[in-house]
């Protein structure tokens, strides 16, 4: 019997995941199949992977916090931060888990020694990270346009601001977890926010892959290091794909078969 598993979101079309994942069972010989799902409401999401009889899923913008409210049961990290991006389906019950935040660790490595950073937006992407950094002591500071996404920050410890009461600090690194820049070419924040949260940090990073943002583009202008969230995509889809597959592929095949999709 050949696996199904999907993506879920809205959009979607713009989605490497299939790519990635199918990458790995076709030259790993493991008997599954990986498409997309365009869910315009997010509350028929348990529903929908029923009907479609899928053995497990990820889960984009802007569903993860529904994802998370549709699991029966919730695992590890996903369950401190109220996040899920990866079901699996364990015997007719919905298992929720969060592999965005570790997928993100694993793409700032190269920046080095980071202890401050500023996280644009607010939403489920935001949230993981947010938790994640602090879990390695690591300062955090978020930004949004209004106050009322906020209180989760406040309550963990993160230092908030609204585009109304924003004062830049000296930040290592500066994470867009906004949709700004997907389908246009909105920048995060008004642009003279933008332009002194970029005269204040060393690393700029996107959750957005496959395409320069304005945001990142600003960034390129004046010679900051940055990167889009393709490492972090990577990073996350290894560690989804090992929960897929119930751990049965090896972790470095994983990568090297993922990895080898991005050229594609």
């Amino acid at each position: 019997m050949k696996k199904l598993f999907a993506i879920f979101g809205n959009p979607v079309s713009h989605s490497r995941s299939p790519l990635m994942h199918n990458s790995v069972f076709k030259n790993l010989n493991y008997k599954a199949c990986y498409t997309r799902v365009h869910l315009k409401d997010g509350t028929k999401l348990k529903e929908t992977f029923f009907n479609l009889g899928l053995s497990g899923a990820n889960i984009t913008v802007p569903h993860k916090e529904e994802a998370y409210k549709a699991c029966d049961e919730i695992r590890g990290f996903a369950s401190k931060v109220g996040v899920v991006n990866t079901i699996i389906n364990e015997n007719g019950k919905l298992i929720g888990y969060n592999t965005d935040a570790d997928g993100f660790m694993f793409a700032i490595k190269e920046f080095g020694d980071i202890k401050n950073i500023l996280i644009l937006g607010a939403g489920g992407t935001a949230k993981a990270l947010s938790a994640r950094f602090l879990q390695d002591n690591i300062k955090v500071s978020v930004i949004n346009r209004s106050e009322g996404r906020l209180s989760y920050f406040k309550e963990i410890g993160c230092e908030c601001f609204s585009w109304n009461t924003f004062r830049p600090k000296k930040y290592d690194l500066v994470v867009n977890t906004t949709s700004a820049g997907l389908k246009d070419e909105e920048l995060p924040a008004p642009k003279e926010i933008i332009d002194s949260i970029l005269e204040n940090t060393n690393f700029v990073a996107d959750a957005i892959y496959g395409k320069l943002t304005p945001f990142l583009k600003l960034a390129k202008n004046k010679n900051i290091t940055f990167k889009d969230g393709a490492d972090m995509l990577l990073g996350q889809g290894v560690l989804a794909n090992e929960l897929f597959v119930n751990s049965e592929l090896n972790k470095e095949k994983i990568y090297k078969e993922m990895k080898k999709s991005f050229i594609l």
